[in-house]
């Protein structure tokens, strides 16, 4: 039997465990169910699962290569490693929250696949490319070579398991993290947008003239005035989204608590719809490039305005707003129905 054999059985029962993963659901979990202990467990399967990827790694790095035999024990302790580690992400419950349990799942489902890409890795390599000394292996670790995609895969293991000591502890830490990964992309988007729509400035001023045609004398590709103006009103709608992200993010960080199935629910539902801001703002940013489609515009600033309303609606009723946050709450609803009559003003004439 080939050396590598073993390795790959054990690649056959990681993509197993992968798929599970992915299309799968995790039961209720252990009862009683304790945070502190699942974080423990979890650290230390993490843990093994970065030692297992280093010892399988150098175990093909030097001659002799592995026999038959230590090859099926590295596979076994390589295999046994993953299933402690999904294992372990199968306790969190769902009431822990399902913010918290998706960041876990994601961080777990990053272990496996780097530990097959290892196995791969491995297996598809010449057997002269696994003949090298160890010496050499720490000495050229991070140097282009032959084995460079080796070293490159065992690093990624590593570093996927590194990340499980910068997941949130609970589900309002995992919720400030949604919604400020969320701001991020959603500023990006804004700043973009400003910064083409600079007065007299072509959106498409990167890109070179036509070698042929000269020129780019298209009046696609520039906005008319009409054009500013509605746009003037959608970029309105943009900078509240990054005000309502804002505003929601820091009610969480100061008020949201995982302390009870109501409280954690009410963050997973603000979280759930929140994440909606920025994949339609970015709808929005494209439909608002020329060449103007003031239907596609109106559809567009109408679906972002319909999401920030239900942001705001949600967490106007969820703990995270006592009275305090309330005013913030009602102003940023009055200037979403403001641009938004903007847009649809502007828009008349096109129905």
């Amino acid at each position: 039997m080939e050396a590598r054999e073993p390795l790959r059985d054990v690649r056959g029962a990681l993509r197993a465990v992968l798929a599970r993963l992915r299309e799968g659901e995790p039961s209720e979990g252990r009862e009683p169910f304790e945070l502190p202990r699942f974080w423990d467990a979890l650290g230390q399967t993490f843990q093994v699962a970065s030692q297992e990827a280093t010892k399988l790694s150098l175990a093909f790095s030097r001659p002799p290569l592995p026999s038959a035999e230590n090859c099926r024990k590295l596979s076994e302790d390589v295999q046994n490693a993953i299933l402690a580690v999904a294992t372990v992400y199968y306790w969190l419950p769902k009431g822990q929250g399902t913010t918290l349990r998706k960041m876990v799942r994601d961080a777990t489902t990053e272990v496996v696949e780097g530990m097959i890409q290892l196995t791969d890795t491995i297996l598809n390599a010449p057997v002269e490319r696994l003949s090298f000394s160890i010496a050499w292996f720490w000495d050229n670790f991070w140097e282009k070579s032959l084995s460079q995609e080796q070293l490159i895969s065992t690093g990624g293991v590593w570093e996927a398991c590194e990340q499980v000591s910068n997941l949130p502890r609970d589900n309002q830490a995992a919720v400030v993290s949604a919604l400020a990964a969320s701001l991020g992309v959603v500023k990006d988007a804004v700043e973009e947008m400003e910064h083409a729509l600079v007065e007299g400035q072509d959106p498409y001023g990167d890109i070179m003239e036509d070698e042929e045609l000269g020129f780019r004398g298209n009046r696609d590709t520039y906005w008319s005035e009409a054009d500013r103006q509605l746009l003037s009103s959608c970029m309105g709608l943009m900078k509240a989204s990054k005000a309502c992200l804002k505003k929601v993010l820091a009610a969480v960080k100061a008020h949201g608590k995982a302390d009870s199935p109501e409280h954690i629910a009410q963050l997973d539902d603000l979280a759930d719809i929140a994440n909606e801001i920025s994949p339609s703002v970015d709808e929005l940013a494209l439909s608002m490039y020329p060449p103007v489609n003031p239907l596609a515009v109106r559809l567009n600033a109408a679906k972002l305005a319909s999401v920030l309303t239900k942001v705001l609606e949600i967490a106007k009723t969820s703990h995270v707003c006592p009275p305090s946050e309330e005013g913030w709450v009602q102003f940023l609803t009055g200037a979403v129905d403001h641009n938004m009559n903007k847009v649809k003003n502007f828009t008349q004439g096109q129905l």
